[in-house]
């Protein structure tokens, strides 16, 4: 950018369109050029485990997930996002019924997904595993080169900032919107959940046993199907479409041995929502 000095003064200013606007108005923010979104690790998996799905099933599902993870380790660089599971929503439903707000509900949730964060790290351990706050995204560099596998607890750190939601008090951004924003703002290769159904359906097949599998949807589509129950939470669907790294996202049935080293390996298994817009 072009340095300008003002008319009889000394004082030096850059040139920019974003000088002496009020960053609101939808025509200046139309007209504003921009370069290539950076992308700071685009070798990097981000893997989300499923907090009900995954890590509540205890050893039988945790263990065999860790061990197909630490298989590929060597292989693929690999940041694991945890969810919160059960026990969030049981926080959830005893701060609603005291009348917290959202914000602090929101708060809330991040304390139990990063008691999964610490759980899975500590399993890790021997093979590199290493939990990382919101605040070290920037070392994660390092991490790598130095062998670790990088474990973050996935509430993005809205906290008590948290986006108000268009309806009740539940937290529009949870585990899986914060697992979606960690792959996007570093540039992921890929951003997979982990789960324990082999991807999305027309409705929750454990509830309905005649919904039907949908193995690759665009995410539009999926935002005008209007389907009463989603496998990832609703707004990363929204984020999809306005992505500039990582526009599409696979979800996988962890509990079936080899899906995440297909995942790893750019395989078409599960589901794979797009951006198609």
């Amino acid at each position: 950018m072009a340095l300008i000095r003002e008319k009889d003064s000394k004082r030096l200013h850059i040139k920019s369109k974003l000088m002496g606007e009020s960053l609101v108005g939808k025509s200046f923010i139309s007209s504003l050029e921009y370069g290539e979104q950076f992308r700071a690790l685009p070798d990097v998996n981000v893997l989300k485990i499923g907090g009900q799905s995954i890590t509540d099933m205890g050893a039988k599902a945790v263990l065999p997930v860790l061990e197909e993870i630490v298989a590929n380790a060597g292989k693929h660089k690999m940041i694991l996002s945890t969810g919160g599971g059960t026990r969030s929503r049981h926080v959830y439903a005893i701060a609603l019924e005291l009348g917290m707000p959202t914000g602090i509900i929101s708060t809330l949730g991040q304390s139990v997904s990063e008691q999964n964060a610490l759980m899975i790290s500590t399993l890790l351990m021997p093979h590199g595993g290493i939990k990382v706050g919101h605040d070290d995204i920037p070392k994660l560099s390092a991490y790598f080169s130095q062998g670790c596998i990088p474990v973050i607890h996935g509430m993005p750190p809205y906290g008590y900032w948290e986006h108000l939601p268009i309806e009740g008090r539940l937290p529009p951004n949870r585990t899986d919107v914060g697992a979606y924003l960690l792959a996007e703002v570093i540039g992921a290769r890929r951003c997979i959940f982990v789960k324990d159904e082999d991807g999305l359906f027309t409705d929750n097949p454990k509830v309905k046993t005649k919904a039907k599998f949908i193995p690759k949807i665009g995410a539009q589509e999926l935002i005008d199907r209007n389907l009463d129950d989603l496998i990832v939470e609703r707004t990363v669907v929204e984020m999809i479409l306005r992505s500039h790294s990582v526009q599409e996202i696979q979800i996988i049935n962890g509990l079936k041995p080899g899906n995440i080293s297909k995942a790893l390996e750019g395989e078409h298994v599960g589901t794979i929502i797009y951006k198609d817009v």
